[in-house]
């Protein structure tokens, strides 16, 4: 093996390279871990939900989201703010891309665990709009 201070672990900007935990955070559908979180690049969460619990109706100003469902099964819908929402069964290593402004919340029939990749401009912490929460959060605050 070779020692870390020999294997190359600066990049041509100076940045260097560092392994680390993903914090849990507790949420009242399950939890999440942020394991990626590059301010202005891009964010990367691991998402827990619990059978029966779903996330809130929502959609995000500039956000974009990347969902990957990794396992069980859920129900995702998606639309235009203000129009029909579409229903579809997600199972492992279905996929969904959601531009900024599709309203959209994902329900656990099982446990589901998935990858979210998203945009991370100015404020992404933040930019949520909350539609609709089965625990009474409303309007937009950080996740």
């Amino acid at each position: 093996m070779i020692p870390a201070q020999d294997a190359g672990t600066q990049s041509a900007a100076g940045e260097q390279a560092r392994i680390y935990q993903a914090a849990r955070q507790d949420k009242p559908w399950g939890h999440e871990r942020i394991f990626a979180a590059v301010d202005g690049k891009y964010a990367g969460k691991i998402i827990y939900i619990t059978a029966g619990h779903a996330l809130s109706l929502q959609y995000h100003a500039a956000k974009e989201e990347t969902i990957f469902l990794l396992s069980g099964e859920a129900v995702i819908q998606y639309g235009p703010v203000g129009g029909d929402l579409a229903e579809r069964t997600f199972r492992p290593g279905d996929t969904i891309h959601l531009p900024a402004r599709v309203v959209h919340r994902v329900t656990a029939v099982t446990d589901i665990v998935f990858a979210e990749a998203s945009t991370a401009g100015p404020g992404w912490r933040s930019d949520v709009v909350r539609l609709h929460d089965d625990y009474g959060r409303t309007g937009t605050s950080a996740p």
